[in-house]
């Protein structure tokens, strides 16, 4: 007996939802978007909570006196602030750049399966997922052996590539990118570099965007990294700088001549709490522009680019 399809010629059975099914999927994205944006609202409302209802009624999602000191503080900082918030990003996007390419690359070798080296490095990748040499000894080779102590490339090298990126690139292009593509371009006389930059990146969109949300969020959200391997106060990142603001309020009292303020004007005038959901707040706001800009390439990049029969 013949099944049903529709005009498509999709089986309907695999198509069709069923309402329980329906309802119980859509209170399960609720109850995950209310997760997700529950903390926000709650940072928000704290960031314009004054600090003296703070400190008598706690945590409120509704504040119950407003106040704009958190941020007039920032503001009062601004010197301190911007030459995070700077570097952050610098950090940020340089890093994600070098990263996607390095990862793409790696990726994109392991992927062929005529690279004779290929079983050898996808081992080498896959072990540090489970082993790895530990935080005294990464300290050791990036400080003492690479010499890049109070550096920038401190923060970026050594979170440009993981193996997990890694193996996600290799399995997109493994599967995705035809051998029928890639001798085709051999054919016409077009080199490695050329089928790579000119072909297969093109087509691949999807990964790039992919890999580069990954590394944005792990760059733009680290602060081990900083707190490791960065000294000078000159080369804090936001998310560092609030590190420290949140385990010792008494740092930016340290800094008072950077920030143009005496000690004693700072300790009696500094809102605490709210600061540091300000603070928070200026964080977020940036990382969160990035994901209609990724979602924008992944979108495009499903439809360019195909082999037909």
């Amino acid at each position: 007996m013949a099944k049903k399809v529709d005009s498509d010629g999709t089986l309907l059975k695999f198509n069709r939802i069923k309402p329980l099914t329906n309802i119980l999927l859509n209170l399960l994205f609720i109850v995950l978007i209310a997760i997700t944006v529950i903390p926000l609202l709650l940072i928000l409302s704290m960031s314009l909570s004054s600090e003296a209802s703070i400190r008598e009624f706690g945590y409120q999602m509704i504040p119950r006196e407003f106040s704009s000191d958190g941020y007039a503080f920032l503001l009062q900082q601004s010197a301190l602030i911007l030459r995070s918030l700077g570097y952050s990003l610098f950090v940020t996007v340089t890093g994600t750049i070098i990263g996607v390419l390095l990862t793409s690359s790696l990726g994109y070798v392991l992927s062929r399966p005529q690279y004779r080296l290929r079983k050898t490095l996808s081992w080498m990748v896959f072990i540090p997922m489970i082993f790895n040499g530990g935080m005294v000894g990464s300290y050791f080779v990036v400080s003492n052996l690479l010499g890049l102590k109070d550096s920038m490339w401190a923060i970026i090298l050594t979170l440009c590539v993981t193996s997990f990126n890694v193996i996600i690139s290799r399995t997109f292009f493994k599967l995705t990118i035809p051998d029928a593509l890639i001798e085709s371009a051999k054919i016409d006389g077009a080199a490695q570099l050329r089928v790579f930059f000119n072909i297969v990146l093109p087509i691949s969109l999807p990964v790039l965007a992919t890999i580069g949300l990954f590394l944005c969020f792990a760059y733009w959200n680290d602060w081990l990294q900083s707190m490791l391997y960065i000294d000078d106060q000159n080369l804090n990142t936001l998310q560092s700088l609030l590190n420290r603001v949140m385990g010792e309020i008494e740092y930016l009292a340290r800094n008072a001549n950077i920030m143009g303020a005496s000690v004693a004007q700072i300790r009696s005038s500094l809102p605490k709490e709210s600061a540091r959901m300000a603070i928070a707040v200026v964080i977020v706001i940036p990382i969160a522009c990035a994901y209609p800009f990724f979602q924008k390439y992944f979108i495009s990049g499903l439809t360019v680019g195909a082999v037909k029969g």
